[in-house]
Order: structure tokens, then sequence, then C-alpha cells
């Protein structure tokens, strides 16, 4: 008990919470976004603060979230091993530790961010903490599948506190790098959704991989992605031809990669279809041809790569998730109904479009980055 409740293991459990790598991803729009504000690089106290007080509000929001989602990360295995999801005798730190924690961050961040840049970053630092506490994690996450459209916003806050620390206010090309991560976020987190549909029903938690079909989920990465990369153009008259032709690149690259996913769905809904009409006709003519069916299903879902689509409705209601139509509702979220994929874990297609998200966003924040230095590239 000794060993566990040392100064050390309290300050890395504490540090776990604040999800580092979410932070870096902020980091990453935050700092192109200064550079873009200034055309060139914002002077030291400016930068450094402004980056310090982000992180902190950014750490002081995931802390709190890993406060009150505690429960549900003890449930999913993706979250299982988080500082607060561990049983009691196995936690390092306490709830009510942890909440402290989480609120003396977010202070710490708006007295730097007031008394050293100025009133405008630190209160849209606060507003993005504010948002995803109270909207994202009590209002919407465990009660309807738009939860990560429009708690997503909090996310996008980065970008405002970055150009108002370098200008003082909020430019029409900070609202835009706002909408482009605002449209990025649902492809990016429903992908990752997809592949862990069934921590999140297990948890009662209504993604939308976990009540609509995977059709449906691919179909609506497919417009957000359309929607996101054309959102990207909208910068360039601010940015200029470099960053216009490298947008538009990228923003091919990105589409491409979701046209496949909804592709690969598709497809393999179709021949969940198909096998699934022949397993019936099968089941009519007798058990003498049960053989070959089976056989014959199972080479069509492997050779898929995917499980067959679900033909079962979910209802989300205030409370969490309803049972499917005509079924049981023992866990409250009926099998088959979450995303339409039968192994999801073994479907590499939603953690590829996850990942190459993550490095699409990467890519076209270093061009912002890269053309806001650049002595030439305007229109």
């Amino acid at each position: 008990m000794a060993g566990r409740r040392s100064a050390r293991a309290v300050a890395r459990s504490l540090f776990a919470l604040t999800k580092p790598r979410i932070i870096e991803l902020l980091l990453v729009t935050t700092i192109p976004t200064m550079l873009l504000a200034q055309r060139g690089v914002p002077s030291a106290r400016v930068f450094l603060v402004t980056l310090v007080g982000g992180a902190l509000a950014a750490g002081s929001a995931n802390t709190i979230n890993c406060y009150l989602d505690r429960d549900i990360d003890a449930i999913m295995r993706r979250t299982s091993r988080r500082p607060l999801a561990r049983p009691a005798p196995l936690s390092v730190i306490r709830p009510a530790e942890a909440l402290l924690s989480g609120i003396m961050l977010g202070v710490l961040s708006t007295v730097l961010l007031a008394t050293l840049v100025n009133w405008l970053s630190a209160v849209l630092a606060d507003a993005a903490i504010l948002f995803y506490v109270f909207v994202y994690t009590l209002a919407l996450k465990r009660r309807t599948a738009s939860n990560i459209v429009i708690g997503g916003a909090a996310g996008c806050f980065p970008v405002l506190v970055g150009w108002s620390a370098v200008t003082d206010r909020v430019g029409l090309p900070a609202f835009i790098l706002f909408a482009v991560i605002f449209f990025w976020t649902p492809p990016h987190f429903w992908a990752l959704a997809m592949k862990f549909r069934d921590d999140y029903a297990s948890a009662r938690v209504p993604m939308l991989p976990v009540v609509a079909p995977a059709p449906v989920v691919a179909r609506k990465i497919l417009i957000y992605s359309y929607v996101m990369v054309a959102t990207t153009l909208a910068l360039a008259p601010y940015a200029g031809w470099v960053y216009t032709i490298c947008a538009a690149g990228l923003g091919a690259w990105f589409l491409a990669e979701a046209h496949r996913l909804h592709f690969r769905i598709a497809r393999a809904s179709e021949l969940g279809m198909v096998s699934r009409d022949a397993a019936m006709a099968t089941a009519a003519a007798g058990p003498g041809a049960a053989s070959a069916v089976v056989v014959g299903t199972g080479t069509v879902a492997a050779d898929a790569g995917l499980g067959a689509a679900s033909a079962g409705t979910t209802d989300v209601t205030a409370g969490g998730l309803g049972a499917a139509a005509g079924e049981p509702a023992e866990s409250g979220v009926s099998e088959g109904a979450c995303a339409g994929l039968t192994h999801p874990s073994a479907n590499p297609a939603p953690m590829r479009l996850f990942h190459l998200s993550i490095a699409y966003l990467t890519l076209l924040f270093a061009v912002i980055a890269i053309v806001s230095l650049l002595p030439w590239g305007s229109w």
C-alpha cells in the first residue's frame, strides 16, 4: 500500500488521467493556428504560455471526464486500465483526488492565460472545459447517438484559443479551422467506435456504431468526410495556393480511404444477406443440405473479411439503450444490432481509417504551419 501511494505513483496516475496523447493532438492544431494568425512566429511568451495553458485546460477536461466516466471505463476493455477504472484495492488514487486535480488544472490554466496572454483566450479555454464536461460527458454521451457530433466541438476550441492569443480576437480563419476539426471528429471517432462497439454496447453508451448497422455508419462517415474536405478548401483565400494544392491532395487521399471503408462494409452487408437467405432456404429444404450451406456461409464470411450486417434495430432512450425490436433485453443491446459486424475486433478497416485520420489532420496542420512561415505561396 505504501508503494502504491508513493508520490511518484500518484503523480503518474494523475498524469495518465489527463490523456496525454489527446493533448498532443490538440497542440498539433494550436501551434499552426498561432503561426497562421501571426503570419510568422509569435513572441516566445505568448507562444509558450498559450501552449502550456491550453495543455492544462485539456488536461483538466480529460481528468474530470475520467472522474465522471469511471464506472463505464471499468466495464470497457479499452479503458479498464485507466487509474480510476481499477478496483478500490488496486487503485492508486481516489476519485476525490482526481476531481480536485482536474479543477486545479483548470484554475491554473485560467490564471496563466488571463494574466500572461489575454482574457479572451482564458475564457475560450474555460468554455472548452465546461463544454466537454457538461455538454458532452454529462448531457450527451450516455443519452444520444449524436454525442460525438455535438460534443466533439470541445476538441475544436484550441484553434480559437490559439488565434485569440495572438490577435486578441477570433477571426474568420479560426472559425474555418474550428469547422474543419468539427467535421473531422465524427469519421475519426466512429471508426474507433466500430472496432470497440462491443465495449460501448456493454457499457450502454449509444455511440452510432452501437445503435446503427455498419452500412449506415460507413455512409455517414463518407458524408462527413466530404463536408470536412470542402471546409478545408474554404481556408484557401487565407492560406494561399500552396496550402490549397496540399489540402486538395490530402482530402483526395482521405476520401479514397473513406470510400474504401464504405465499399468493404457494403459488400460485406450484401454477402451477409446472401448467406443468411441461403441458410434460411436450407432450413426450409431439410437437414440434408445443412453442411453444404454451413461451409458456403463460412467461406463467404471469410472472403468478405467482415461480419454480416444486422437485420435488427435498436431504440435509444434517455436512459440508455433499448433492446432490439422483438428480442430479449437482457443486456440492453441486442446481439448483432451494433454496427452490423460479427467480429469487429478482427476487422482492420475501421482502425485503418482511424489512424489515417490522425495522420491526415497532422499533415494538414503541418502544411498550415509551413505556409504561414513561407515568404511566398499566397495568392
